[in-house]
C-alpha cells in the first residue's frame, strides 16, 4: 500500500497525544437502564465533568487527527490500510445508474462502507452525516429528484472542497441543483443554521458515527431534526463485544473505522434511549480485515474471538413504538406499488412482504409502514383493541445473520468483505 509507513507515522503520533485522555477516560461499570452509553465507552461519547479536561482534550484531538486522516494522509480509497471502510456489496441498479453519473474526482475519494440511501425518497429532504467528498449526497440528489434537497456536512475541509468544486458538474449533468454543504462537526448540528427540528424526512451516514467520540449527541441530533415517521438510514461498523482498551489505542484500527465500532447491544440501548425505540436491522456483513499484521496483533493482543460486522439500520422517529415487538393480531398486505419492487419489498432484514399476501405483524413493524411514507403501499388489517403478548420471535441475541454462517445478508449473499 503506497501510504502505509505515512499513515503508520501519522497515527501513532497522533496517539502519542490523546493517550493520556484515553488513560484517564476509561473505566469499566455496570449500565443503568436510566444512565447514557458514557458509563461503558467513555472514548466514543459525551463527555462529563467527571472526565473534566483531559477528556475535553481526547475529544479535540480525536476530531484533529480524523480531519488530518481523511483530508491529508488518505488522497483515494485505495490508500486505506484495511478493508474495514470498504464496500464488498454490488450495488442495486438504480443506484450503480446514479454512481455512473459522479464525478470521478468525487469517487475516488469515497470512504464509505456501504449503499445507505433507502427506498422510496422522491421529493424528500435528506440530511448526509459526514458526506466526505460528496458520492452519496450525489445519489440522493438523483434519487429525490428535482423538487427533493439534500444537505451535505462534514468536517474535512479537503473533502468538501471536492464536493463543492464538482457541484456545477453535477447540476448540468442531473440538470438541476439540489444539494448544499455545510462544514461542521455531525456532533454539533445545532450550528447550522439551515437545520431546524422537524425539518428533515430521511438522514443518511455511512461509516462515519464510529468515528464520532459523542454517539448520543449525533443520535439526539437526528431525533431531533427529523420530521415525526422519518428516519435515520445508516451504515457503520460494530464489534461482537465492546473493544478493549489496548485496541481502541491501536494506530491502524483507529483510522480504519474499527477502533470506535460500538458493541452492538450498547448501540441499541443507546439508540433507544435517544429515542429510536425499535432498530431494525436492514442488512449486515462480516468484516475481514485482510491485513495479516492487524490480525496478527489482535490475536496477539488475546482478542482473537473479537468479531466486526459492517451494518446498516433503520432507526424510525416515532414516538408511538413500544420497547419491545408486541402482538396485536395485526398484519399488512403489500400493494407492490414501490417502484423496482413490484413483486415484494423488504422493510428490514427479516420482514419481506410479497404483493397480494396477509402478513402478519407486530405492533411496531404496523406502525412503521402506516405512520410513515411508506402508508400509501400497504393495506392494513385490524387493529389496537386486543394484546395477544410478545410477539412470536422477539429476541435478544446478537442481529447479525451473518454471525451464524459468516455469510453477508447484502446483496443477496456472498461471503464476507468490507463495511457496511
Amino acid at each position: 500500500m503506497k501510504v502505509t509507513s505515512q499513515a503508520l507515522a501519522l497515527l501513532s503520533a497522533i496517539l502519542l497525544n490523546t493517550s493520556s485522555a484515553f488513560t484517564s477516560v476509561h473505566r469499566h461499570r455496570a449500565i443503568s437502564t436510566t444512565s447514557s452509553l458514557k458509563v461503558t465507552n467513555d472514548l466514543f461519547v459525551e463527555m462529563t465533568s467527571e472526565t473534566g479536561a483531559a477528556a475535553a482534550a481526547g475529544t479535540a484531538n480525536t476530531h484533529s487527527s480524523v480531519e488530518t486522516y481523511y483530508g491529508d494522509t488518505l488522497k483515494e480509497s485505495a490508500d486505506l490500510l484495511t478493508n474495514a471502510c470498504c464496500t464488498a456489496a454490488r450495488p442495486a441498479p438504480q443506484i450503480a445508474k446514479a454512481i455512473s453519473n459522479i464525478h470521478p474526482d468525487v469517487i475516488k475519494k469515497f470512504y464509505g462502507c456501504g449503499f445507505c440511501v433507502p427506498d422510496e425518497v422522491e421529493g424528500m429532504t435528506i440530511l448526509d452525516l459526514g458526506c466526505g467528498a460528496g458520492r452519496d449526497v450525489y445519489i440522493a440528489s438523483q434519487l429525490v429528484g428535482e423538487k427533493g434537497r439534500v444537505i451535505g456536512v462534514d468536517m474535512t475541509a479537503e473533502q468538501l472542497k471536492v464536493a463543492k468544486e464538482t457541484q456545477a458538474y453535477h447540476a448540468d449533468k442531473f440538470g438541476f441543483d439540489n444539494v448544499e454543504f455545510h462544514e461542521g462537526l455531525i456532533e454539533k448540528l445545532d450550528d447550522i443554521d439551515s437545520l431546524t427540528d422537524g425539518s428533515v424526512d430521511i438522514i443518511i451516514s455511512n461509516c462515519v458515527i464510529n468515528l464520532c467520540p459523542d454517539k448520543e449527541a449525533v443520535l439526539k441530533s437526528c431525533h431531533r431534526l427529523l420530521k415525526p415517521g422519518g428516519e435515520l438510514y445508516f451504515s457503520d461498523v460494530y464489534a461482537s463485544r465492546r473493544v478493549p482498551q489496548e485496541l481502541r489505542e491501536d494506530e491502524v484500527l483507529w483510522g480504519e473505522c474499527l477502533s470506535g465500532a460500538l458493541y452492538w447491544n450498547d448501540f441499541q440501548n443507546l439508540a433507544k434511549q435517544c429515542g429510536f425505540k425499535d432498530p431494525r436491522l436492514v442488512e449486515d456483513a462480516p468484516i475481514t480485515i485482510e491485513n495479516k499484521k492487524v490480525q496478527d496483533k489482535i490475536e496477539e493482543m488475546g482478542h482473537k474471538n473479537l468479531e466486526f460486522y459492517s451494518a446498516t439500520y433503520r432507526l424510525f422517529q416515532l414516538d408511538c413504538l413500544e420497547p419491545h415487538c408486541e402482538d396485536y393480531g395485526q398484519a399488512v398486505i403489500y400493494k407492490g406499488t414501490i417502484p423496482r419492487f413490484e413483486s415484494g419489498w423488504s422493510l428490514d432484514d427479516h420482514h419481506f412482504m410479497e404483493k397480494g399476501k396477509v402478513f402478519p405483524v407486530c405492533g411496531n413493524t404496523y406502525n412503521m409502514l402506516k405512520e410513515t411514507r411508506f402508508e400509501k403501499h400497504f393495506d392494513f388489517v385490524g387493529d389496537w383493541s386486543t394484546h395477544y403478548g410478545i410477539f412470536d420471535g422477539c429476541g435478544t441475541s446478537m442481529p447479525f445473520k451473518s454471525s451464524i454462517d459468516g455469510v453477508s445478508t447484502k446483496g443477496g449473499g456472498g461471503g464476507g468483505g468490507g463495511c457496511c
